[in-house]
């Protein structure tokens, strides 16, 4: 799809992480590309648009390259389209704490809304070294603007939160917009946190022309926070908030797949091994799970509602399986280690509870392997997503594009894809383990005829509101407030 954002321009994209990462080994300097699902959206930017990359540099090649740099580079896409590459190298300690305290596990945990798990953070300490990054990005921001003085900002998610108000004051005439990929807590969430971050955090997005969110859930929460903590003025009808004499847009528009790389990928020859594998081993009807070990995804709960409907439905011994890929995340913080080791524990307390010769309720595989995922997205009879909280999730959106079984999708009400897929998918409460063993049940048990129906629907809206369209609306919402300042 193309919307009305379409054109070429001059954009500065601003993220935590690169859409590539430097190695080095006995072999010399390489480069692998980045991780996470942000970078692989924003990707097709570079050959859209005349792109500058600014983020920060996250190993030491990536230090190495940026001191012999002195400023941006060039660099190719996975297409072979230029565009420029700032890495921002930080104090190393500060760095740690702003990752490792404040933005995980503090700010994630705090608006995936689990509040228990925030821990013991020193939070005074790692606030400070929060705003100290963001304050070196904005200044790479505006080393490049003064190349580029035309150019749009857009700055990508909860890492950077403070980064607009510093690059407003230094260029207050730039065009700049934020995306948000995360939930947003209502202001009682927000009350939870220190009054200082939680005000500024605000107020730095609240320097933006535009703030986008994936869901109008998580838009309208967001005009509700800045209201009650700041004081701001918002028209929820216009989605606007006046605040210390700005009027910032805000907008909502989930995101989405790039069909075509989709495509390829299910086509491709890893993809297609990877499923000759599963193939072998998968019995008659397969619930597949793709996450992070990431507590928000709820992986813990999804084993024991598994366990749940195989005590249940004794017939099914046997013949209905569970494959979990998960990759593992952020294991340098602690609540995500001890994570994984309860999701081990669950797994196993299925298969020791159910499993017999020749079948093994739940294979767990803890690994980066994303040939093997899409492959499992094309095998699945039943896909299980059912996070605690999620921004928007887009393994929703992915497997069921190239699935090849008539799957039908279960679905946590709090996944930002939710408001997009609800007609087409069961619905689960993410804490409720036996809500979410019945929709198992029910899930494998509809006729064929409405699992096919279920699935090509969501693969149409899918294919119809695209990775193009999304990106071709975040720009046409900057167009609409630039053309309102005379």
């Amino acid at each position: 799809m193309t919307g009305a954002g379409a054109g070429r321009r001059r954009l500065i994209v601003v993220s935590n992480r690169a859409p590539i990462s430097f190695t080095r080994d006995a072999h010399g300097r390489g480069a692998r590309r980045g991780g996470g699902g942000l970078v692989t959206a924003l990707a097709p930017l570079v050959s859209r648009h005349d792109v500058t990359w600014v983020a920060n540099a996250m190993t030491e090649e990536d230090r190495a390259v940026a001191a012999e740099a002195r400023g941006a580079f060039g660099e190719a896409g996975r297409d072979g389209s230029a565009y420029r590459l700032r890495l921002v190298v930080h104090d190393s300690d500060d760095f740690a704490r702003f990752y490792n305290e404040f933005a995980n596990p503090a700010l994630w945990f705090l608006q995936h809304e689990l509040w228990d798990l925030v821990g013991d953070v020193r939070l005074d300490d790692a606030w400070r070294s929060y705003l100290r990054v963001n304050e070196t990005v904005a200044a790479a921001v505006l080393a490049e603007l003064d190349e580029e003085p035309d150019a749009l900002v857009w700055v990508h998610d909860y890492q950077l939160y403070t980064v607009p108000a510093h690059v407003r004051l230094g260029r207050p005439d730039v065009r700049m917009a934020h995306f948000v990929h995360i939930p947003w807590p209502d202001p009682r969430g927000w009350a939870a946190f220190p009054r200082d971050p939680a005000e500024t955090i605000h107020a730095g997005l609240l320097a933006n022309d535009v703030v986008g969110f994936h869901t109008r859930r998580w838009r309208d929460a967001f005009l509700a926070s800045a209201q009650a903590l700041l004081g701001a003025r918002v028209d929820a009808d216009a989605g606007t908030v006046e605040h210390e004499g700005r009027t910032t847009l805000v907008t909502a528009h989930p995101i989405s797949v790039d069909t075509d790389e989709f495509d390829e990928l299910a086509a491709g020859d890893d993809v297609l091994a990877a499923e000759r594998d599963l193939e072998r081993i998968r019995p008659e009807r397969l619930i597949v799970r793709v996450d992070r070990t990431d507590p928000s995804k709820n992986i813990v709960r999804g084993f024991q509602a598994f366990g749940r409907y195989l005590a249940a439905t004794p017939e099914a011994h046997g013949r209905v399986g569970m494959v979990a890929l998960l990759d593992p995340s952020r294991q340098d913080i602690p609540q995500y280690a001890a994570y994984v080791e309860e999701i081990e524990a669950a797994a196993a307390a299925v298969n020791e509870r159910f499993g017999r010769a020749g079948w093994t309720p739940v294979l767990l595989e803890v690994q980066d392997d994303f040939a093997r995922s899409v492959a499992a997205y094309k095998q699945y009879d039943v896909l299980l997503v059912n996070a605690v909280f999620d921004g928007l999730n887009l393994v929703a959106k992915e497997a069921p594009l190239v699935n090849e079984r008539g799957g039908v999708v279960i679905l946590s009400r709090n996944a930002g894809a939710f408001e997009e897929l609800a007609p087409w998918v069961v619905a689960v409460d993410p804490f409720d383990v036996g809500g979410q063993a019945e929709a198992i049940d029910l899930a494998l048990r509809l006729p064929e005829d409405e699992r096919r129906r279920r699935a090509e629907a969501i693969r149409a809206h899918v294919r119809e509101h695209d990775l193009s369209e999304w990106l071709d609306l975040q720009l046409a919402d900057l167009d609409r407030v630039s053309a309102t300042v005379t």
